[in-house]
């Protein structure tokens, strides 16, 4: 790969960073002029420090404050499909030890050597999220490599997402192989039943991170009246209800995750025991207490609120307005859940946000649990970004 063009680190920036696993390198850490400017979004190319030493092969975007994603530390290597192969039998390699289903995330981005590349497996069918321009400029020998690797049907790319909007990518959603399935997509965890719309569904149609916390979740939930506030397709209240819940509200703004939430009770025989209520979060949170309602188990598990460093504060604040309005609603030794997805709002100050929210409400909490994200969604330790969800439990 000799015919490569290359671009250069500063004199200060942070090689050592990068020669120790760091996979970004940000705009102003590089040399750039005309030529590196004019590189095309996506291009392969070889990043060399001050000294004009070849430290690795990156995939290029001029378009991106991420100029550069590391690919590969061997000079020589190849980005084809045989490198792609190679990459996803690994990743297979640790989901077939940790899951007796195929319903996992196949490829967390940075964390599986696939910088910005977001795969999540549905049994017959994965969906691909390429995030970065290289992924989607490298995305037929990337599909090839899946079929053959994973053996799956069916290969759709989901472009919607903030990410791909940064990367000055389209937002066109397409079927790389085989077809889109005509229905939601059944997927059983934790012994409830989930429907993925892996077409018109958030994301890539369901959040497999939670898979555990829904499970500790389930755990207190034995014999307990539950709410599930921000339930998308009743992520917390179908596993609470699996664990022996007496009944479950899933709260959302959307009425087709609703819907699908409704679909998922119905399929594992929960409908009897399960409500909906549909309506901005905070709204109902509020109506709920007017209302004199109070829960054994309140889970709230809301969108990113703080999805940068610019939007923390604001978010941070968000956060423990949730914790503020969701503690009223807990019976007295009941128990509150409360995520983040917010790889910006760090574990500590989440945590602290939460506390604050929880003693403004006037309740005294002890925090019996720390989640994270499950190990399909590992994470990179040199990139804080990869280890975005975190979810506490608390006893009021």
């Amino acid at each position: 790969m000799t015919d490569l063009p290359t671009v250069r680190l500063k004199p200060k920036a942070n090689a050592r960073a990068i020669r120790h696993g760091f996979p970004w390198v940000y705009e102003n850490e590089l040399v750039t002029d005309r030529r590196t400017k004019k590189i095309e979004a996506g291009s392969l190319a070889v990043l060399e420090d001050a000294e004009r030493r070849p430290m690795g092969l990156v995939a290029v975007n001029p378009n991106s404050k991420i100029f550069c994603r590391m690919l590969d530390r061997n000079m020589d290597a190849s980005i084809d499909q045989a490198w792609f192969e190679a990459r996803f039998a690994k990743a297979l390699d640790m989901r077939a030890r940790l899951y007796d289903t195929p319903f996992y995330r196949l490829v967390h981005a940075e964390a599986d050597g696939l910088p910005g590349v977001v795969i999540d497996r549905f049994g017959d069918t994965c969906v691909v999220q390429p995030n970065a321009a290289w992924a989607d400029r490298l995305i037929e020998p990337m599909t090839a490599a899946l079929a053959s690797v994973i053996g799956v049907q069916n290969i759709l790319k989901n472009a919607s997402g903030r990410a791909r909007v940064l990367e000055g990518l389209d937002e066109e959603n397409t079927v790389l192989l085989g077809a889109a399935p005509s229905e939601p997509v059944p997927v059983v965890m934790n012994a409830a039943t989930y429907m993925a719309d892996l077409t018109g569904g958030q994301k890539t149609g369901l959040f497999f991170d939670q898979r555990a916390n829904h499970g500790f979740a389930a755990k207190l939930s034995n014999g307990a009246r539950v709410l599930d506030v921000f339930s998308h397709v009743g992520g917390f209240s179908l596993a609470a209800l699996a664990g022996g819940a007496t009944s479950a509200m899933a709260v959302d703004g959307s009425a087709a995750a609703l819907g699908l939430a409704e679909k998922g009770a119905a399929a594992a025989g929960f409908e009897d025991r399960f409500t909906t209520r549909k309506g901005d979060a905070f709204d109902v949170l509020e109506a709920l207490a007017q209302e004199g309602e109070t829960f054994d188990v309140v889970i709230c598990d809301p969108p990113a609120f703080a999805p940068n460093k610019p939007a923390l504060e604001k978010g941070l604040r968000a956060y423990e307005r949730v914790a503020r309005m969701a503690a009223p609603l807990v019976a007295d030794g009941g128990y509150l859940g409360l995520c983040s997805c917010s790889h910006a709002a760090e574990l500590s100050l989440f945590r602290n946000a939460s506390a604050r929210g929880i003693g403004r409400a006037g309740r005294r909490p002890q925090l019996i649990h720390t989640g994270f994200a499950g190990p399909d969604h590992p994470l990179m330790p040199q990139l804080a970004e990869s280890g975005y969800l975190k979810a506490l439990f608390f006893r009021l």
